[in-house]
């Protein structure tokens, strides 16, 4: 690349630090490894300032002479009163056509493109920095400075100053154009740093002091993957880059609350959340710099293949059994209520691992999914009487491990036999399930929800406590759980036996309790919440809101309720979908009236991994 610096009649002006205008762009410019420049004019500081930076220089009587035949490499034409940050620049460059940096010193109308003739005559007065591409099809040389094929860089992205004259407005300007200490803000989530993190950190520091907000493990798990590292290690990473000059924590995904206490001036951010979910983010952090007079600063998101792997490869290390088996116990340290839906395969596993929505502001996604006996049992076209052994549902729990990372609980109906339950347990840990939940019921299984209207019997709390002591004890970690479920309230025995139970399966070693029940409402549910929760405030609460339905999660929490199971309804929902669709394609004798049913072959093909 060449520059040209057209003539300047302050070229000895001190800007900063005894560094005089022309001497500040010559070694913007070398940074930048732009050694071949062109001047309209002469002084004596050139050539000494470009044997200081190394650089080739000419002096020209004409700018088209210049470019006249210069355009097998791309060209920077530069006003030489201009003063200008290391990140306008950058920006310049890094646009791959005709691009020029708009001065907002002078505070010019955001409609850029429809200036008028006199301001054209002023041109470098509003673009101090223009770059012309190599590639640009430019037949006629005096008409490079004309609007239409422009691609501006945005006036508010960095401040820029044009020395007039040396009066006292141009001093105070420019003294605290150099002198205030700005202060840039960026947040991050990630806990794999590479190249591009780094890039946009390098760019960050050039427009002044640097403060990161590292986000708390709630925070990062409220709207991505779960953190491979926890805060303490990657505030530890952050803290440690050199572009880095302060290190505080954030601990929401908004990011209000530390925006109003330091007030920065600029936050940095790649452009990828304008598309994603986080664009409510975005919005709500422009507003917020509105108010307290910041900028936003956005740089285009890297798309660099290599960084992708990274991810992947991150998402992989998720599903190792050590680390998915912890991760319900460390989510439930995060949040009051965690919220839990069946899978009963690969594809019902990448959606229950995959489907996200923005709600009031908010990011809502599932923190794991409920392998249910029924499902299982259904997907098979089998009854649900236990009939599916452990070998058949562990080939269900393989299917949804390998495509997804989000911990896993098994339904394991009764927990068969003692002396089966604890080698059952065992697999379990081994294979990465972070809980297994059984039911206080022998004999043939018969579904919960049936209650009374056929034979259920309830275990002894001797023998059920047992089988619970017996398999915390082969545990070799303290990550995996067994929840006792209590079938007091299914099968009309009674608050003060449900009670009772759970008391009793508690101090047996269970983990959690859950509560069942087949009312359509949830008084009997609230009730047992509370009583519990006078006594025991450790163990955890489980709830499968299947009848009481009308309950909200954050209802649930506040009955203390910590793990909220949807146990069915991907696959309550997709049987008549699928049996509508059937029917729709015989009736009709081809399947065009069924498209409208069916989700598109190309978002089939998004939703399930390549690798």
């Amino acid at each position: 690349m060449k520059a040209i610096i057209l003539k300047s009649d302050f070229s000895s002006y001190i800007v900063h630090n005894d560094e005089d205008l022309l001497k500040r762009q010559l070694r913007l410019l070398s940074k930048f490894a732009i050694t071949d420049i062109y001047f309209l004019y002469n002084s004596n500081s050139i050539d000494e300032y470009c044997r200081e930076y190394n650089i080739n220089y000419y002096i020209a009587d004409d700018i088209y002479n210049v470019i006249d035949g210069n355009l097998e490499d791309d060209i920077l034409i530069l006003n030489g009163d201009s003063i200008f940050s290391e990140a306008v620049l950058s920006d310049v460059l890094s646009f791959n056509t005709k691009s020029a940096a708009v001065n907002s010193y002078a505070n010019i109308s955001d409609n850029i493109k429809n200036i008028d003739i006199n301001t054209r005559d002023n041109l470098f007065y509003y673009f101090p920095i223009i770059k012309i591409n190599k590639f640009s099809n430019i037949s006629d040389y005096s008409k490079i400075f004309e609007f239409e094929d422009i691609s501006l860089i945005d006036n508010n992205r960095s401040e820029i100053c044009i020395v007039l004259d040396d009066d006292i407005k141009n001093r105070e300007y420019i003294n605290n154009y150099f002198n205030k200490q700005r202060v840039v803000y960026l947040a991050f989530s990630t806990d794999i740093i590479h190249g591009g993190h780094i890039r946009i950190l390098k760019k960050a520091k050039e427009l002044g002091k640097v403060v990161v907000g590292v986000m708390g493990d709630q925070a990062v798990a409220s709207f991505k993957r779960y953190p491979v590292l926890d805060y303490e290690h990657r505030y530890e990473i952050i803290k440690n880059i050199k572009y880095v000059d302060e290190v505080i924590e954030q601990k929401t995904l908004s990011y209000t609350d530390n925006l109003m206490s330091i007030k920065p001036d600029y936050v940095v951010h790649g452009d990828e959340w304008r598309d994603d979910n986080l664009k409510y983010i975005r919005e709500e952090t422009i507003n917020t710099l509105k108010k307290i007079g910041g900028i936003l600063i956005e740089y285009p998101f890297s798309k660099d293949k290599e960084f992708n792997v990274l991810e992947y490869k991150s998402a992989e290390y998720l599903s190792v059994p050590e680390i998915r088996r912890g991760r319900l116990k460390k989510i439930l340290s995060y949040k009051p209520t965690v919220s839990i839906i069946e899978a009963h395969n690969g594809l019902t596993g990448l959606i229950a691992e995959k489907t996200t929505v923005v709600k009031d502001g908010k990011y809502y996604q599932f923190d794991g999914m409920w392998v249910s006996s029924l499902c299982d049992s259904t997907s098979r076209g089998k009854p649900d009487i236990e009939l599916v052994d452990l070998s058949s549902r562990l080939q269900t729990i393989n299917e949804i491990m390998e495509v997804t990372t989000k911990p896993i609980i098994l339904d394991a109906d009764t927990g068969g036999l003692i002396e089966h339950f604890i080698y059952n347990v065992k697999t379990l840990e081994r294979i990465g399930v972070s809980a297994v939940i059984i039911e206080d019921k022998i004999g043939l299984k018969k579904n919960s929800l049936f209650g009374t209207e056929v034979e259920q019997q309830q275990d002894t709390i001797e023998n059920f406590c047992n089988k619970i002591s017996s398999g915390k004890k082969v545990l070799k970690t303290k990550d995996f759980m067994i929840i006792a479920r209590i079938e007091s309230l299914i099968l009309e025995k009674g608050m003060e036996d449900a009670l009772n139970r759970a008391f009793e399966y508690s101090r047996a070693g269970a983990d959690g309790i859950m509560i069942h029940s087949r009312k359509k409402e949830p008084d009997e549910i609230f009730e047992f919440c509370n009583k519990f929760r006078e006594k025991d405030n450790k163990s955890y609460l489980v709830v499968v809101p299947t009848t009481f339905n009308t309950v909200t999660e954050d209802e649930f929490s506040c009955m203390g309720v910590n793990i909220v199971i949807y146990a069915n309804q991907l696959t309550r929902s997709a049987f008549p979908a699928m049996k509508k669709t059937a029917e729709t394609i015989l009736y009709n004798r081809r399947a065009k009236e069924a498209d409208d049913m069916c989700m598109s072959i190309k978002d089939i093909l998004t939703l399930i991994p390549e690798e």
